[in-house]
């Protein structure tokens, strides 16, 4: 009898998702086939709608509907990414409603051209939060310093909240303050708390893609750290994340949550993203095997999921071998690599890359766009010119819901600083994004 990996998983209290969404993928049945094999959940970024969008046919008949009414380009990447997120989410909601709630997510990704704009972020957040309007979707947040502000004011308003891009433990304990900060000021105000969800996505293999690169310079040297640096090879990721794990119970097991548990909260459970293997001399399932234990979620590409049915290596690793990891952060402050600085660049970057993505995304987009203009006929032309009632709806109604958004974000404002809190700057980030 053939082993189900990621059952087995799952009775050692880690989910795994799936890091990949695609119209085919939906239309298939191959998502339902998944969640049947016990798949628990999914998350999208703008680097995999990309690949989705603009990489296949699968989204043309859409696009075509949508180029005839009119639409921008930003109105076509709207409605062609909800489409696909809120079809994720109708499929696994049964793995919502059978876990009550804990696991069955999907996660869509504000603009990451938002990232250091905390306001926009909110506004973003809010608009995609109620055009799904599914309670088993999470938004997504990086945690830069104003995403953190906006994540503490989202989840006090009960949204669900991803938030990405971290790589050390600074940014660890900044967003688990944010969490607890933001479930404090929801059960202040008198709401309830026990609904609303959040994962912390802690990045792991670009940790060791950084680092190893770091230590290959000094191995190259040939000097008296050489062989401590190529010892370490490998290990920074794996130590790094393990070292998270600790404080996170540590934080959740603390006394300063055990009011908001006994209320009900949610932990924040920890995500392990980026764990597809990026370096071939490593094992494919490396950043699964190491980092398995309870309230932890993983979340996997295609092929790494397939890995880990063929081949993992089942068995609580997460908190094992903790003073081996302890030793590994050490060794590498000795050869003067700081995780915390390693974090902060590759934080950087990730935020640099998902805006790139977005944006080829986007042009990739309005090539399609015009493509299928040039297709048209003259009479379809024509008609597209005489709907402009149709058009100037859809704009209309558009710019109505970002609108609303940012008089959302401005009445929070207007209520911070009524309690003598210091907003965030104001700006018309709402209507940031091309049209």
């Amino acid at each position: 009898m053939t082993t189900n990996r990621v059952r087995e998983l799952a009775k050692l209290g880690q989910s795994i998702w799936y890091d990949n969404i695609s119209r085919k993928l939906l239309t298939s049945g191959r998502l339902h086939d998944l969640v049947d094999d016990g798949l628990l959940g999914m998350t999208s970024n703008p680097t995999i709608f990309e690949k989705a969008i603009a990489g296949s046919g699968d989204y043309d008949g859409d696009m075509r509907r949508l180029v005839a009414d009119g639409a921008s380009v930003e109105t076509i990447y709207d409605a062609l990414t909800i489409s696909d997120v809120a079809a994720a989410a109708d499929e696994l909601r049964r793995v919502y409603d059978r876990t009550n709630g804990l696991d069955g997510y999907v996660s869509i990704e504000v603009a990451p051209t938002l990232a250091n704009d905390a306001e926009g972020t909110i506004a973003d957040a809010r608009r995609l939060w109620t055009m799904l309007d599914r309670p088993n979707i999470m938004i997504k947040v990086p945690a830069t310093r104003p995403g953190l502000g906006a994540i503490e004011q989202l989840l006090s308003e009960g949204i669900n909240v991803n938030v990405t891009l971290m790589f050390s433990m600074t940014h660890y304990e900044a967003v688990t303050e944010a969490h607890i900060r933001g479930l404090e000021a929801r059960a202040a105000a008198g709401r309830p708390v026990e609904r609303v969800a959040s994962v912390a996505s802690f990045f792991v293999s670009r940790v060791d893609t950084m680092v190893d690169a770091m230590l290959e310079a000094i191995v190259r040297e040939e000097g008296t750290d050489a062989g401590l640096a190529a010892s370490l090879m490998g290990k920074s990721a794996v130590a790094n994340s393990k070292l998270v794990y600790e404080r996170f119970r540590q934080i959740y097991d603390g006394s300063r949550f055990a009011g908001l548990k006994a209320r009900g909260a949610r932990l924040q459970r920890v995500l392990w993203a980026s764990t597809s293997t990026k370096n071939p001399n490593y094992p494919d399932t490396l950043y699964v095997d190491t980092l398995i234990g309870p309230d932890t979620v993983n979340t996997v590409p295609p092929e790494t999921y397939d890995a880990i049915q063929d081949h993992a290596f089942v068995r609580r690793s997460v908190d094992q071998d903790m003073d081996a990891a302890r030793k590994v952060v050490s060794d590498l402050a000795r050869l003067a690599i700081d995780l915390n600085q390693v974090g902060e660049r590759l934080s950087a970057e990730g935020v640099e890359k998902f805006t790139q993505s977005y944006e080829q995304l986007l042009s990739a987009i309005a090539t399609k766009r015009d493509a299928l203009l040039a297709e048209m006929t003259p009479a379809q032309k024509g008609a597209t010119r005489r709907k402009p009632s149709t058009k100037k709806k859809a704009a209309r109604k558009q710019l109505a819901k970002r609108k609303a958004a940012i008089g959302k974000s401005a009445s929070k404002s207007e209520s911070s600083k009524s309690k003598g809190q210091k907003p965030a700057a104001k700006k018309k980030t709402a209507l940031r994004r091309k049209r």
